[in-house]
């Protein structure tokens, strides 16, 4: 009975750093890190407490695994920078824009990922976000400018029109985000693209 018990013990903690990650994910996805123990992650990743400090440290030291793993940015901005550099203006924006609406990191973007025990947002993630966003205008603007220069796009303010390219896109990833809107993702970025590129020639 007592090697039983032993065994159960032992398996109990078997669970692994992405198992816990997975779980806690999901759990300061839902409730916010505030209103989401140790003792709750333990009881859903079927583990310990003493196996979530192995790893991670602290309550603090997971959460921030948790959003370095989804909140990072790099592989969405490292395939746009890929979509973005056709052989000309107007391929590199249908390449972007289709990039932009099939490869968004949906994961990254739940409020609960960006609160902190005070239930205040999480300025540190918040900005690292925000700094991913103003690489991905600066992105766009680049693409415009090479257009204007060629005599591909007519003249006009390239970080505004920039600006109402990324608001397009995000319109459509946030509707789907938070109300579940479905689009069609190939006819949305096509419309978009048709709009945008028509409005700059």
């Amino acid at each position: 009975m007592v090697y039983l018990m032993h065994q159960l013990s032992v398996a109990k903690e078997k669970a692994g750093p992405d198992e816990i990650l997975e779980v806690a994910s999901r759990l300061f996805s839902e409730k916010g890190y505030a209103n989401v123990s140790i003792r709750d992650i333990c009881k859903e990743a079927k583990t310990t407490p003493p196996m979530i400090y192995y790893y991670f440290g602290s309550k603090k030291g997971l959460f921030q695994a948790v959003t370095k793993k989804k909140v990072s940015m790099s592989d969405f901005i490292n395939r746009l920078d890929r979509a973005s550099k056709g052989p000309n203006a107007e391929s590199s924006v249908r390449s972007f824009v289709r990039t932009y609406l099939t490869s968004f990191p949906e994961d990254a973007f739940s409020v609960g990922l960006y609160l902190k025990d005070t239930a205040e947002l999480d300025k540190d993630n918040a900005g690292k976000v925000a700094r991913g966003f103003e690489q991905i205008l600066k992105m766009v603007v680049g693409i415009v400018e090479q257009g204007i220069r060629r005599g591909e796009f007519r003249r006009s303010d390239p970080e505004m029109s920039a600006d109402i390219l990324l608001g397009l896109l995000n319109h459509v990833v946030f509707q789907r985000l938070h109300f579940e809107r479905k689009y069609n993702l190939e006819k949305s970025s096509e419309f978009i693209s048709d709009f945008f590129v028509h409005a700059m020639k």
